[in-house]
């Protein structure tokens, strides 16, 4: 049974920093394209990073250079690490995977798998 399990949210001021984890259960996640998206009040949810299973990574042009998505394949996690946070950063963190293993689109449509989220909140 597959099974994605978010944590590491929190309550930041800006500038601060979180490192959000996804244990997957299930598959090992170096075989599917695996990303974080998030989801702020009365907004879609929209993908924040992506990682294939080659190891290419996405991430869209509001977090570059802030965030990065990394796996660790012998213990089936997917983190990302948030640095210098705004407070437009608030939203609901989830972890989504693929049923590919090359990332073919940044849709909710195109994941087949979700987390139920964890909370990130920053404060100016």
């Amino acid at each position: 049974q597959v099974k994605l399990v978010e944590s590491g949210g929190g309550s930041v001021q800006s500038g601060g920093s979180l490192r959000l984890s996804c244990v997957v259960y299930g598959y090992m996640i170096s075989r599917r394209c695996m990303a974080w998206f998030r989801q702020a009040p009365g907004k879609e949810r929209e993908q924040v990073a992506s990682i294939d299973s080659d190891g290419r990574t996405t991430h869209t042009d509001s977090v570059k250079g802030r965030f990065t998505i990394s796996q660790d394949n012998s213990k089936t996690i997917l983190y990302l690490k948030m640095n210098t946070l705004k407070p437009e950063d608030t939203a609901l963190y989830y972890c989504a995977a693929a049923h590919t293993r090359y990332c073919t689109s940044d849709r909710v449509a195109a994941f087949s798998n979700w987390g139920r989220g964890t909370q990130v909140t920053v404060s100016s």
